[in-house]
């Protein structure tokens, strides 16, 4: 087994993770900002997270550009961080769109996916090998 990563960075990166995921909570519980109101603009995000990753990954098979590997892990981080404010806010309901309480597991795998890739992501910008 050959570790990626050291102990200290996946820590630090574990760390803000969820003092990410706590404030994204705290902001979604007191705030009248309505984020399932905006499907289109997560959708147009994704879509380009998606071409950009394809892009980045083309580019750095060919030569390694650490720049543009930390700006990509950067951008996906903003980017998932925005979809679990709009995912937790499409659990807790009282906003224009909302999951039924039947679709628990669903909402569940979509915060566990969102948080996921943004430890993935803030281990790829500050993760030391």
């Amino acid at each position: 087994f050959r570790s990626y990563y050291s102990s200290k960075s996946v820590f630090l990166c574990i760390g803000i993770t969820a003092l990410v995921c706590l404030g994204v909570t705290i902001f979604c519980f007191q705030t009248k900002v309505d984020f399932t109101s905006c499907r289109g603009l997560f959708c147009a995000l994704g879509i380009g997270l998606f071409v950009s990753g394809i892009v980045v990954t083309i580019t750095l098979s060919f030569k390694y550009i650490p720049w543009l590997h930390m700006l990509y892990s950067a951008i996906a981080a903003i980017v998932f961080t925005l979809f679990l404010a709009y995912d937790t806010q499409l659990i807790l309901g009282n906003r224009r769109h909302s999951i039924s309480p039947e679709e628990y597991v669903y909402g569940a795998l979509r915060l566990y996916t969102d948080i996921t890739q943004i430890f993935i992501n803030l281990l790829q910008l500050f993760g030391s090998r």
